[in-house]
């Protein structure tokens, strides 16, 4: 009798609890998000105002990423022993000044440090909006919750276009940071209203661990980034140095996992001493939560990759506006947003592991259908219903995974749930651009290689004039600009251009299939994820447990199948 009392006393103190909380963390992660999508659609502005060329400000943006993902365990776990609300305000105020920074920035030197700086504190931001959500919802309303947030990414992104894009063709591209100051004035006065979260000033921070994760986290960024200039192998020109001809990006790689496995077994130790450490292993402590953890990897990666090649082939290929690429990929971006909004509602229904196979089959036919039928006319029938279909999968399982990982663990390590959601989230997303454009690229060169050689209009002279092993996705003007300064005739000029606008289109094609495989390979994590449904979450421990911190908690594999 008494549990059921309880039991209907939680629930009414559920329907009750305020969405006050929700849009903080809704309206941060649109400050964090949008901050990010403003400089990509100032693109222009910036680079004429600061006199500086268009790879500055990617430096910046990369800045801002390899930053928030270095120091993001180190974030959570400051917050946990300073208070999150106390730090997450503190956060959001030197957010606000760094994108004034970034507002009033007079040359690239400056547009660095402050979009570096931002990045640092979205490090401590990150864990603190899972902890919000942890703390104030529970069943429904969590899901609920944490769908508006992943659905607050591709938010920022429309909004980045509506209204940076507007700025930036009209008033200046500087007035989009200064509305992302007013949000964050706006954020840090709502802040208050936020219920305190018990800080943790016994927490010891082992720093060990965090150097060990920053410098593996930064070695693989790097790695990553570099495959598609420096070589995925071999030395091209690009690199800045070579290892007897290899290029530096795989040896980065490789040291990056050696650091990462050196990071984990460290903090297994630390674990089994019931020390203080970085990271807690008990949010990955069974088989099913590794297979969530991997869905949430491939769908990133996957999903950013696709979000990187339609783009550069609407823009690089077929020389589309910033304006017109995104208004082409709406139907995309908006269904993320719906699906990550909406999927809590099929929880009651649908096991997760079933939303996650669906998920990514949706997802890979979605890939084959756009892949089939590509023909560079963005508003034709099949490619919207595949650019629909993609975004309704890929937002479901992001909002998905997240919610399962979440729910899967105690409540007192709801920030090491968000840091690792974050680290995932910027890993998979970099990973999965670097990888696209390495293996687009690498197929692009190679049929243009072949289909050069065998073609009988193009002359061994005119090959070998060009060096086809720096081969990259042209414009046709680039391309006859790139001929002018060879022996290419008037027919093997219209030749060439024949031949590369078909290769652009395999490439891309391939590339998509690919992914779409990808997506298909996931299948198989996605039916190790929970059997449970909504409303049977495992018992979950009150933040001010001290215990949770140093006392390893046994987890039993067969209850979180």
């Amino acid at each position: 009798m008494s549990t059921a009392r309880t039991s209907a006393a939680q629930a009414a103190s559920a329907t009750k609890t305020s969405w006050i909380p929700l849009i903080v963390v809704v309206l941060t992660q649109i400050q964090a998000s949008f901050a990010v999508n403003a400089l990509t659609v100032s693109m222009a502005g910036i680079t004429s105002d600061l006199d500086t060329p268009a790879t500055s400000v990617g430096t910046a943006i990369t800045a801002g990423t390899f930053a928030m993902a270095a120091f993001i365990l180190l974030g959570a776990k400051i917050g946990s022993r300073f208070g999150t609300r106390r730090v997450f305000q503190i956060a959001v105020a030197i957010h606000a000044a760094a994108m004034a920074g970034v507002g009033l920035s007079q040359s690239p030197a400056m547009l660095f440090i402050a979009q570096a700086s931002s990045g640092a504190v979205i490090a401590l931001i990150a864990p603190a909006l899972t902890v919000f959500i942890a703390t104030n919802y529970n069943g429904a309303q969590q899901a609920r919750a944490i769908g508006l947030l992943a659905a607050a990414i591709p938010a920022a992104g429309v909004l980045a276009l509506l209204i940076a894009g507007w700025f930036a063709e009209s008033i200046g591209w500087r007035y989009s940071f200064a509305l992302v100051v007013v949000l964050g004035l706006v954020n840090l006065l709502l802040s208050f209203r936020l219920k305190k979260v018990p800080a943790q000033p016994d927490l010891g921070i082992d720093w060990t661990g965090a150097i060990l994760a920053a410098i593996g986290i930064i070695l693989l960024s790097f790695g990553f980034s570099g495959l598609a200039t420096w070589g995925v192998w071999l030395a091209t020109d690009a690199a800045p140095f070579d290892v007897l001809g290899i290029s530096l990006a795989p040896l980065l790689i490789i040291l990056g996992l050696v650091v990462g496995q050196i990071f984990f077994v460290w903090i297994s130790r630390r674990q089994k001493q019931k020390r203080s450490r970085i990271f807690d292993l008990r949010v990955l402590a069974t088989s099913s939560e590794l297979a969530i953890t991997a869905c949430m990897a491939i769908m990133l990666f996957v999903g950013t990759a696709a979000n990187f090649l339609i783009p550069l082939y609407m823009q690089v290929v077929q020389g589309l506006t910033g304006i017109q690429t995104s208004f082409s990929i709406i139907p995309y971006t908006l269904s993320i947003f719906l699906a990550s909004t909406f999927v809590a509602v099929l929880y009651n229904r649908f096991a997760p592991r079933v939303l996650a196979t669906a998920g990514f089959i949706v997802v890979a036919g979605a890939l084959a259908l756009i892949a089939f039928t590509i023909r560079g006319e963005w508003g034709q029938l099949f490619i919207v219903i595949g650019l629909v279909l993609l975004g309704l999968g890929q937002g479901a399982i992001v909002a998905l995974v997240f919610n399962t990982l979440l729910s899967s663990a105690p409540k007192a390590l709801a920030g090491d749930v968000g840091a690792w959601r974050g680290l995932v989230h910027n890993l998979a997303g970099s990973v999965g651009i670097a990888v696209a454009s390495a293996f687009a690229v690498g197929m692009l060169a190679s049929m243009v290689a072949t289909a050069a050689t065998e073609h009988p209009e193009i002359s061994p002279q005119l090959i070998s004039e060009v060096n086809l092993d720096n081969t990259n996705f042209l414009t046709n003007e680039q391309l006859k600009q790139t001929l002018e300064g060879t022996s290419a005739t008037p027919s093997e000029v219209a030749a060439a251009v024949e031949l590369n606008a078909e290769a652009r289109l395999r490439a891309l094609q391939i590339s998509l299939l690919g992914l779409g495989a990808l997506a298909l390979l996931a299948i198989v994590p996605a039916t190790r994820m929970p059997g449970r449904i909504a409303g049977e979450l495992p018992k979950q421990l009150e933040p001010n447990d001290n215990d949770t911190v140093d006392v390893t908690i046994p987890l039993n594999p067969e209850s979180a199948a």
